[in-house]
């Protein structure tokens, strides 16, 4: 099945419905899912463990993170029961961005030095990565479909026209506990020398024209 139908067979599909199709239409195996234990990070969180308890659940973690999203992720490991696997980028590479502070002179090399690179490893041998994104979140996802061929490797967007209603009435449902920077005015939220206070994704890389870490685009 090539993306085009893909596309179209899951269109009208729910958010729910998507991720079990996927699973009839992929290997578990051949399926990678991380998560950036972001504000809208539950949603999947909560969604593919009741749908396929085999899925493995990757945290990327930079060494950047602020100390709330490490909190919240052990909050939400423990009620959620996440069985979740840490993944770091190679330790010299990110022990010279943390001495060159190479996120105030290149932000798009601390990323790849940071993300993209450890995340391209773990790519290898797989066909589908699912992500989270939300098309209501910048002007370049609300233009995507629910798959797309990036790199080599599928993306799924299960939730991606999820409404930001969708979300909040989801999180009430579900009694999910919301990443504690929120309420702080914290909408979107990655590394901290990276992020700060803003609506959508307006408070990352707020210096820059930079609006993604590379993952996704």
């Amino acid at each position: 099945m090539n993306i085009k139908e893909l596309n179209i067979k899951y269109k009208n599909l729910t958010p729910q419905e998507r991720i079990s199709e996927l699973y009839r239409d992929f290997d578990v195996n051949k399926i990678l899912y991380t998560s950036s234990f972001g504000t809208t990070a539950a949603l999947l969180l909560k969604m593919i463990p009741e749908i396929n308890q085999d899925q493995k659940i990757h945290f990327l973690d930079t060494t950047y993170h602020f100390t709330e999203t490490v909190k919240y992720k052990n909050t939400l490991k423990k009620k959620l029961n996440l069985k979740i696997t840490e993944l770091l980028p190679e330790t010299w590479k990110n022990n010279f961005t943390t001495k060159d502070t190479t996120w105030t002179k290149d932000q798009n090399l601390c990323c790849s030095i940071n993300k993209v690179e450890p995340m391209d490893r773990l790519k290898l041998n797989k066909d589908v990565w699912i992500s989270g994104l939300l098309g209501y979140q910048n002007s370049h996802r609300k233009d995507l479909n629910v798959f797309e061929e990036k790199g080599g490797i599928i993306k799924f967007y299960p939730i991606l026209d999820m409404t930001m209603e969708d979300v909040t009435l989801f999180f009430k449902d579900n009694n999910i506990p919301k990443h504690p920077l929120e309420a702080q005015g914290y909408s979107s939220i990655g590394c901290a020398q990276c992020t700060v206070k803003g609506q959508g994704r307006s408070g990352r890389w707020s210096n820059s024209s930079k609006t993604e870490c590379g993952l996704h685009m």
